[in-house]
């Protein structure tokens, strides 16, 4: 179903495309008629995955390696996107890594690697696109997360690229917004994808927390060609959030206690989360 900001027939990149979020992301903007290039570290899963979207929806959809770390990477991706879809419309900055632990027991090759993917990718494929878009207008999506309006212990490093990339987001809405380029950060909570795997949230928490893939797609699908500078999926667990960071330090980190929040991803599951982290070494 087409949302009531985005028009069909547009070209849209999506980070992190081959898996989770983003895959369910192209997915759902073929549906709506786009043209979608995928971009992906895993060039090999990411043609495979574009192959599947586009015999499941027969849509047009392309798959491209990318590294979203390197800025020429990130360069040659858009320019490979707009040679074989059109000039681009709008940029999903999706990639991510979340891996858990204690933020002194972390790697510090792991806490770079973090900040290079989550936030400087982002950074590098928000200031490419814009450039791209300038004169003719287009939409940015940064996918963030509702850690990046709060706090969770295991995830220290995570929280802070997330809370960077809320903050830049509303900044560069405000900077392109005369330029007709919107900018919109989408927070997920807790999504049923293999990067939160594990997790130990109480099973009382979950259907207020959790989400699926395909409902963080629809949110991003539906912000594209919207005013609006934050997003959060699911709607009331950032209304809570947001109520919460309203209230005195003491009663906010009761209410997390109570919820189980300040243990969610310190004690995980690792046989649950040992192929993931696996995965995230370079």
């Amino acid at each position: 179903m087409k949302s009531k900001g985005y028009r069909g027939g547009r070209v849209v990149a999506i980070t992190g495309g081959a898996r989770g979020i983003g895959r369910a992301t192209g997915d759902a903007f073929l549906r709506a008629g786009a043209r979608v290039a995928l971009g992906d570290i895993d060039a090999e899963l990411v043609e495979k995955t574009a192959v599947e979207l586009a015999e499941a929806t027969g849509g047009v959809v392309c798959g491209l390696p990318l590294d979203v770390t390197d800025r020429a990477s990130f360069a040659s991706f858009l320019d490979a996107a707009e040679d074989r879809l059109g000039s681009l419309d709008a940029l999903v900055n999706n990639a991510g890594i979340m891996p858990t632990g204690n933020f002194t027991d972390e790697a510090d090759d792991m806490t770079d690697r973090m900040i290079a993917i989550n936030l400087c990718g982002v950074l590098y494929g928000s200031k490419l696109a814009a450039l791209r878009m300038a004169g003719r207008g287009g939409h940015i999506v940064n996918v963030a997360s509702l850690a990046g309006v709060s706090a969770f212990p295991g995830l220290a490093t995570y929280c802070a690229t997330k809370h960077a990339v809320v903050g830049f987001s509303e900044t560069l809405h405000l900077e392109l917004a005369a330029n007709g380029i919107g900018v919109t950060a989408v927070l997920p909570g807790v999504v049923h994808t293999e990067l939160s795997a594990g997790h130990s949230a109480p099973k009382w928490i979950r259907p207020m927390a959790e989400v699926e893939p395909e409902d963080v797609a629809s949110a991003i699908v539906t912000a594209v060609g919207s005013r609006r500078t934050t997003v959060a999926v699911p709607r009331a667990l950032g209304v809570m959030i947001k109520i919460a960071s309203g209230l005195p330090d003491g009663v906010r980190h009761r209410i997390t206690h109570a919820a189980r929040f300040d243990t969610a991803f310190t004690r995980v599951d690792p046989g649950a989360r040992e192929a993931y982290h696996r995965r995230l070494q370079p």
